[in-house]
């Protein structure tokens, strides 16, 4: 099957039991503070699982799109390396609201996979939490699993909550043996579930939720237990097509081949260094695509800040295997392109997406591949394998290089970087900065800048732009307003907005160039280095993530 047909058909099967399919979430939550993206099935549903809203079904199936990238689940920094880490992925999952309860899900999850799919039993192992007597009996009971292959995990593994406090139960996870040329080196011959997660895969998610967990951590029976389920597209997928990697199936594998021509007609599989790099472009790729259709913008804060690390990750991947030209705005056209037949809709923003990636990737060549180039220069001077918190400072403070961005180079370099003396330096800008408002306090401001300060203060858009229209509310010269330059004189423009970088705490400000003509004001150099008008780019311009 491919992964689409597998998709229909988890669908299918559940519609046929009555259950109500749903569409996919927006990967941006809809009412949940709580959530950076949507990272499961059951978000969708939190309301009606804590009583909070009722729907007119019981039962519900969706394919849910996941981003799992930031906060408490984050996979980041592991995809590309290994066989199952995405920051995009796909969950499968079946739902009842104080409907049926461990029997019929135990039930459903049996006969999908092994009459509908028809994976082999004596390959698949169920584990359950350790006092979960009634889901031993019932995997014995209903499906006909033997004894031996139930095992019994800790919390840990197999204990599922939504929060701190309220629903919460046992889970079950059914594992499929991939076969010992999966396992992880020296492992081969290992028993289940000594390598779960190399040769043993987990393939779903049943929760059992039966318990509301108060703030004292007493669990009290819920009057209706509900069943909650997850299954990775990508991991079944795999599983049925008989790979042992997410990454080579149908529906990773293409957008994979296709990163290889626009990195020049590489090949994949041919270089470990270059196959990391393809993979983190096709996951990124597709992360990168439905983010922006989503309405996700790259920034410097929130789930922007998220999306930038992602396309910028797989920037930095790209040009470490050699590739300098733009690519990741086609790519992300065609993952569209490969995920039409479960989203359709991502065709409608294909050139909206181009757009915003294109500009990401100009970005990214003309800021992060400078700082990247201080920071491997900074590297090479090191006398140990720890980067000096003052030069972390710098690169932060200077050239705009976040503090996780460069703990990902080190990484990747087998260094690590010294906290706590960046915090010292943080905090000994601040005080730097304190003492010089202080200062500031005693000055007179002169009358001009008080008049144009009552109008508004100028909106700084320079953490997100080069580049802006804007609109002259005031002329200054020897602090006095005017209405007129006259030729040669040294003046001061007031501006409704700017992408410059004003020179306060410590810093230099930007430099740039205001064209009358067109109304347009774009940033051309940085304080300390000239660079050319064509190129709009800057050397040590300070784009930091606002606070």
């Amino acid at each position: 099957m491919t992964g689409n047909e597998i998709r229909q058909r988890f669908l299918d099967f559940f519609s046929a039991r009555g259950h109500r399919v749903r569409p996919s979430w927006s990967l941006v939550p809809a009412n949940d503070p709580t959530l950076l993206f949507t990272n499961a099935g059951m978000n969708q549903f939190k309301e009606v699982f804590l009583g909070l809203e009722k729907r007119d079904y019981k039962r519900a199936a969706t394919s849910q799109k996941c981003v799992r990238a930031g906060g408490k689940h984050n996979d980041l920094e592991n995809v590309g390396y290994t066989r199952r880490h995405h920051t995009f992925f796909e969950m499968l999952g079946n739902f009842s609201f104080g409907d049926y309860f461990k029997a019929e899900a135990i039930e459903f999850a049996w006969d999908l996979i092994t009459k509908e799919w028809a994976l082999p039993t004596d390959r698949l192992y169920v584990t359950i939490f350790r006092e979960d007597d009634d889901a031993e009996r019932l995997w014995q009971k209903v499906a006909g699993v033997p004894k031996e292959r139930i095992f019994r995990l800790d919390e840990a593994d197999n204990f599922w909550q939504m929060g701190e406090t309220g629903p919460c139960g046992p889970c079950s996870e059914i594992h499929y043996d991939l076969g010992p040329e999966a396992a992880d080196p020296g492992r081969a011959n290992e028993p289940f579930p000594s390598d779960a997660g190399g040769r043993f895969v987990e393939i779903w998610n049943l929760v059992f939720m039966q318990y509301d967990r108060d703030a004292s951590g007493k669990l009290t029976p819920l009057p209706r237990p509900s069943i909650d389920t997850g299954m990775g597209l990508e991991r079944v997928a795999a599983v049925l097509q008989g790979k042992l990697s997410n990454y080579d199936t149908d529906l990773i594998l293409p957008i994979i081949h296709r990163a290889a021509e626009l990195f020049g007609g590489a090949v994949y599989g041919m270089d470990p260094k270059l196959d990391t790099a393809l993979r983190i472009a096709a996951d990124h790729g597709r992360a990168t695509a439905f983010l922006i259709h989503d309405g996700v913008l790259p920034s410097n804060e929130g789930r922007g800040y998220v999306l930038r690390k992602i396309m910028r990750r797989a920037l930095r991947h790209a040009h470490m295997v050699g590739v300098e030209d733009p690519f990741l705005y086609q790519l992300a056209g065609f993952v569209a392109e490969v995920m039409r037949p479960g989203y359709p809709e991502l065709r409608e923003s294909v050139q909206r997406v181009a757009r915003v990636v294109k500009e990401e990737e100009h970005r990214y060549a003309t800021t992060f591949l400078i700082a990247e180039k201080v920071f491997n220069e900074e590297v090479k001077t090191l006398a140990d394998s720890v980067l000096p918190g003052a030069v972390a400072f710098k690169l932060y403070d200077t050239y705009g290089l976040a503090l996780d961005e460069q703990e990902d180079m080190a990484r990747e370099r087998g260094l690590a970087i010294d906290r706590a003396g960046f915090e010292r330096e943080m905090n000994e800008q601040r005080r730097r900065a304190r003492a010089s408002w202080k200062r500031a306090e005693k000055g007179v401001i002169a009358p001009a800048y008080q008049t144009l300060l009552e109008k508004g203060r100028t909106h700084f858009v320079g953490y997100d732009l080069l580049e802006t229209h804007a609109r002259v509310i005031g002329l200054l010269v020897d602090q006095q307003l005017v209405d007129r330059i006259e030729p040669g004189a040294r003046a001061e423009l007031v501006l409704d907005e700017t992408p410059f970088y004003a020179e306060t705490g410590g810093q230099v400000g930007d430099q740039g160039r205001s064209t009358r003509s067109t109304a347009k004001i774009w940033l051309m150099s940085s304080p300390r280095t000239r660079l050319s008008r064509d190129s709009r780019s800057i050397a040590s311009r300070r784009m930091r993530p606002s606070k």
